[in-house]
């Protein structure tokens, strides 16, 4: 049963700015860091970036180091994407999950994706 819901997506021109949000059920997150991924058209899901279930650690793909800034809210089992300085590189469906560090990167721990919600920036 997939109970991640990926929000707050659009279309924008290159340089604005966009926040998505993630929600989930307090089991979903507990105790987890939680990552946004992306993917392309053609291409595979990346790492976006990850936050520990504190919040205290955040974690960022060299991409969108410096534009991008995640968050996350407990009490409302909410994740948050801020994204600055758009580029049209940026355009993807952008999605969530709980994530863990394994092998050199994070990646996702979760049996279904949510439906993700689409990013796209014009330049």
């Amino acid at each position: 049963q997939v109970d991640l819901a990926e929000s707050g997506g659009g279309s924008v021109q290159a340089g604005d700015s966009l926040r998505i949000s993630c929600a989930a059920s307090t089991r979903t997150f507990s105790g987890n860091p939680t990552g946004w991924f992306r993917q392309a058209p053609g291409k595979d899901r990346e790492f976006v970036s990850a936050i520990s279930w504190s919040g205290s650690s955040t974690y960022y793909a060299d991409s969108v180091k410096g534009r991008f800034t995640i968050s996350r809210d407990n009490g409302k089992n909410t994740v948050y994407l801020q994204m600055n300085s758009l580029k049209a590189e940026d355009t993807a469906v952008y999605y969530c999950a709980p994530t863990a560090w394994s092998g050199g990167t994070w990646r996702p721990i979760v049996r279904s994706w949510g439906q993700g919600t689409q990013v796209t920036v014009s330049s």
